[in-house]
């Protein structure tokens, strides 16, 4: 296993995540980044919040930065621009 931190970017800011998570890889990391992205925006919608996050940055225990997973990824084909 190893920690993963997923970092919320939106628009010209950084939350960073202190704590992380344990995953078996990168794969299993970027999936969940993607399913917390469907919760964040199902979130958003429901309360009427326009605006949501624009990315989770993928890093790992040593601060790399290994994957940007845009939260527009989970959105249906046709609200995607």
């Amino acid at each position: 296993m190893s920690r993963f931190y997923f970092h919320i970017r939106s628009g010209g800011q950084v939350i960073v995540d202190q704590e992380g998570a344990d995953f078996p890889d990168a794969g299993a990391a970027r999936q969940e980044a993607l399913a917390a992205a469907r919760h964040i925006l199902a979130d958003a919608i429901r309360s009427g919040n326009e605006y949501a996050p624009d990315d989770f940055v993928i890093a790992d225990s040593e601060g790399h930065e290994l994957e940007i997973v845009p939260f527009a990824a989970v959105l249906p084909k046709g609200m995607k621009h």
